[in-house]
């Protein structure tokens, strides 16, 4: 009987362990991919940066809360040697469930930037 309890209690947090992990890389994956968006909108020729904060926020909140989507920037920099738009995502790195620790987690979205020259 012991055996099944220490064996049972060992299985149990490796399982909870695999599906936070799991939590993690869903909420990572969901937050780089709203990044991403934002950045395309803004990068469109009619669109600015901001708008492209504002979609990306939008996209965070719905997926998984506003909580993650309260530090969230643009910029206009260079990748890849042309001009972009760069989303910068700064959100919390769930441990337990989705409380975690703020800031422990960056992503950034890119996108080059269009324009309407000829």
């Amino acid at each position: 009987m012991v055996e099944f309890v220490l064996v049972g209690a060992l299985l149990t947090v490796l399982t909870l362990s695999v599906i936070q992990l799991g939590l993690a890389l869903l909420v990572r994956n969901t937050v780089l991919d709203a990044a991403s968006e934002g950045a395309r909108f803004g990068a469109l020729a009619d669109n600015s940066p901001s708008d492209g904060v504002a979609r990306a926020r939008d996209l965070i909140t719905t997926a998984v809360g506003p909580g993650y989507a309260r530090d969230i920037s643009a910029s206009v920099g260079s990748y890849g040697g042309h001009p972009a738009d760069v989303i910068t995502v700064t959100t919390p790195l769930p441990i337990i469930g989705l409380i975690g620790f703020d800031h422990g987690l960056e992503v950034q979205g890119h996108a080059a930037m269009e324009t309407l020259d000829g």
